[in-house]
């Protein structure tokens, strides 16, 4: 596997200044290693820690599930699919799968045309201020989006993205991101509500320099 490298920075919140970063397009045993022995234990003790609180399960990370080995491997042997992962300090901060084929737009002003569609996108336990009180790297989830962004606009859809948020992501993907809120999906598992970005939001974002988050 070919893997390009790219430099991007991440905001140390320890220090409040930015630091070098590494975003690969593609998610190699590196990045599954990182999952399984660093990412799995601190999200469990994250969760020990809200289930001894009393914090409602509603409240717990709602991709608590996911596998990402499992995702992997069941979707990197399609062409229609890529992934992204984020390195820093020597650990995988996020990671991405995304289908560059098979969705199309919902928009009506961009209906039926081509855009990259996010089907997973996750940080890292320790970056999330829902799981810690001082997180230790802000930007993961913006630096994710342009790079959705960025291979849209690769592929010729002019940085047209979407996806279903689950509801802990809502304000992020309607605020942060400025995406287009399209509802309730009655059709997706769990009716998640679905998000879509235009070529000119993806442009107002990359602008701004999408506020790290």
């Amino acid at each position: 596997m070919t893997v390009t490298i790219s430099k991007v920075h991440l905001l140390n919140m320890e220090r409040g200044e930015p630091e070098e970063a590494e975003l690969w397009d593609a998610i190699t045993e590196r990045q599954l290693a990182d999952w399984e022995g660093e990412w799995v234990p601190e999200l469990f003790k994250a969760i020990q820690r809200l289930n001894r609180a009393g914090v409602e399960r509603r409240y717990w990370p709602q991709s608590r599930h996911w596998n990402w080995r499992m995702k992997t491997e069941e979707l990197m042997g399609m062409l229609a699919w890529s992934s992204f992962s984020l390195v820093c300090d020597g650990l995988t901060q996020g990671m991405m799968i995304v289908d560059t084929t098979t969705k199309r737009c919902r928009i009506d002003s961009q209906r039926g045309r081509n855009l990259v569609y996010v089907e997973f996108v996750e940080n890292a336990p320790w970056n999330r201020k829902d799981l810690f009180d001082a997180p230790r790297y802000r930007g993961v989830g913006t630096t994710m989006i342009r790079a959705a962004i960025a291979q849209s606009e690769e592929l010729g859809f002019h940085g047209r993205v979407g996806l279903h948020s689950l509801p802990q992501a809502n304000d992020f993907y309607a605020n942060t991101c400025a995406m287009t809120d399209l509802g309730a999906d009655p059709d997706y598992e769990g009716s998640l509500r679905y998000f879509e970005m235009t070529p000119e939001q993806a442009r107002a974002f990359i602008t701004k320099g999408g506020r790290t988050t």
